[in-house]
């Protein structure tokens, strides 16, 4: 035992040059030698003592000993690149994204749109955007979501073979209503309330003993609206014994009213478990990524495919994406813009792609933040500090810097004389230089002034000053000084949007120059990515 715990102690050192972990040399040895998991606080305190024994060694002496003990070969660590594979068929690999444009795509959305924008690339495959729009009652479609979400699918680079509007297919729908009533798999329900009684006991109601004939006539009542609203259903039969009461006959169909469907008035309107299977089958979708919430949903869409005969399309399972400082819920979005707690879809608080989009994100970041998660069923959250942390990669390497000053103060320099300076625009010169035209009088941050007054700094990239009241010019060579931001005596008024509301200073001139919708980097604010927004004469 002596041996074998001084073996895999020294292994953790060499493995980590010449420094061994006692959590990781007890977990690597119960884990290859399990048996030994009912002498664990015994054998933790024999490691931690082997830890501090080795650890005092040199690298090449653990190498040494290592050597007596027999040696060990080094396990190549193969670090996986990309995606995990799917299930494949002899099919085509065909996907569809399948968003209700009741609002705007959030970050929760675009990890099925992206996932199966990645695996049909990966498969040579097809990608479907199907609007998912049959509800004209509770998640009303608007018609400008339908544009929106097609520009954030563009934005986020995602290749659309084929665009299908389910409330279009209405007529596809029916027929395959009707197929199914001949089949004796479907039948008209005229039952009202009293039918959730009985399928919550496991028993039928009087309509499922209905011939074809009967139903067949009872459908066609429904389509010339010779039923209300709330009198007849059309279900599917299933087995009344099933565990979830939730998959005992469920509706296909319904009828409304008074549809506010923003391009179809039709008043039958099949539910989403029916449209969504007729449509998968119909557009020969072979793989599903589904989040978690739909799994009853699956449920029910096979008991449709077991009546026609169909062969279900292969399911991945993905956990719910969120994040915990930023608002995903569209119905909360929604009546936040209502109310007016957000200034819109875009508002910074938001988690749509909009809002995204507008505080200069790129969308690579958040397709590489996806990758990386993968289809995993379980339910992560992320934070916006992780996903910046993707996206500052990006925008560090492109974005071009201008100056910024949150608190302005203004101070004159005594012995400045500089009338013109160039400045990068970025640390890598090919991105070129912005000119300043100067006098002796700047603006700096209030709490830099504060904070240094009285010391030698320096205006980044310019000159060193003795701050004070009234500063002194003290040279331009480069000195172990703090830096600090500056504006000239010429500047912008500028306003910057944030989260947690508005922060208000002056920028550089320069800034006018630049092409609203432009990503940059203002340097007083830690790096942040912007959009330029021209308001009146401010930005």
């Amino acid at each position: 035992m002596d041996d074998l715990i001084k073996k895999y102690t020294l292994i953790n050192a060499v493995e980590h040059e010449g420094t061994a972990q006692a959590k990781s040399v007890v977990g690597k040895l119960l884990s290859e030698y399990p048996d030994l998991r009912g002498r664990v606080q015994q054998i933790t305190g024999e490691i931690e003592v082997a830890v501090r024994e080795i650890n005092r060694l040199s690298l090449n002496q653990q190498k040494s000993e290592l050597e007596k003990l027999g040696g060990y070969t080094p396990v190549k660590r193969v670090e996986r690149k990309g995606l995990p594979d799917l299930e494949l068929g002899r099919e085509r690999f065909v996907v569809r994204f399948a968003p209700n444009p009741d609002g705007a795509l959030h970050v929760g959305n675009s990890r099925p749109a992206l996932l199966c924008d990645e695996y049909a690339k990966k498969y040579q495959g097809k990608f479907i955007l199907r609007f998912d729009d049959t509800d004209p009652k509770i998640k009303v479609p608007e018609k400008k979501f339908y544009k929106w979400i097609r520009d954030d699918l563009k934005w986020l680079k995602i290749k659309v073979n084929q665009e299908v509007v389910a409330s279009k297919r209405l007529s596809i729908y029916y027929k395959h209503a009707e197929d199914l009533i001949k089949l004796n798999a479907a039948y008209v329900c005229t039952c009202g309330e009293s039918w959730k009684k009985l399928k919550n006991n496991s028993r039928a109601c009087p309509c499922r003993s209905n011939d074809a004939k009967i139903n067949m006539r009872k459908w066609k009542r429904m389509l010339s609206h010779g039923f209300k609203e709330g009198q007849a259903v059309l279900r599917i039969k299933t087995d009344l014994d099933a565990k979830n009461p939730a998959v005992r006959e469920w509706p296909a169909f319904r009828i409304v009213d008074k549809p506010r469907h923003p391009l179809v008035k039709k008043h039958v309107w099949p539910l989403y478990n029916f449209a969504s299977a007729i449509d998968d089958h119909l557009l020969n979708v072979t793989h599903i990524m589904r989040g978690q919430e739909h799994s009853t949903n699956e449920v029910k869409q096979r008991y449709l495919y077991q009546h026609m005969g169909w062969s279900y399309p292969v399911v991945v399972t993905l956990g719910r994406l969120s994040m915990n400082d930023m608002v995903l819920s569209k119905s909360q979005i929604r009546e936040g813009v209502a109310r007016r707690k957000f200034s819109g879809w875009d508002d910074p608080k938001l988690g749509t792609l909009q809002a995204l989009r507008r505080r200069g994100f790129q969308s690579d970041a958040l397709r590489q933040i996806i990758i990386d998660i993968g289809p995993k069923p379980s339910d992560i959250t992320i934070s916006f500090e992780n996903l910046a942390a993707y996206n500052r990669k990006l925008v560090d390497r492109a974005a071009d810097r201008y100056f910024f000053i949150p608190n302005p103060k203004r101070i004159m320099v005594k012995g400045f004389k500089i009338k013109k300076a160039a400045i990068p625009l970025h640390p890598e010169e090919r991105h070129g230089y912005r000119t300043f035209s100067l006098s002796n009088t700047f603006f700096i941050d209030d709490k830099d002034f504060d904070a240094y007054k009285g010391l030698e700094v320096r205006l980044k990239d310019l000159c060193n000053i003795k701050l004070g009241n009234v500063s002194e010019f003290t040279g331009t060579e480069l000195k172990a000084v703090p830096k600090i931001q500056w504006v000239p005596i010429r500047h912008l008024s500028v306003r910057i949007i944030m989260p947690r509301g508005e922060i208000k200073g002056y920028a550089e001139t320069n800034l006018s120059k630049v092409r609203p919708g432009t990503v940059v980097q203002f340097e007083a604010m830690n790096a942040a990515s912007l959009i330029l927004r021209p308001s009146g004469r401010s930005y």
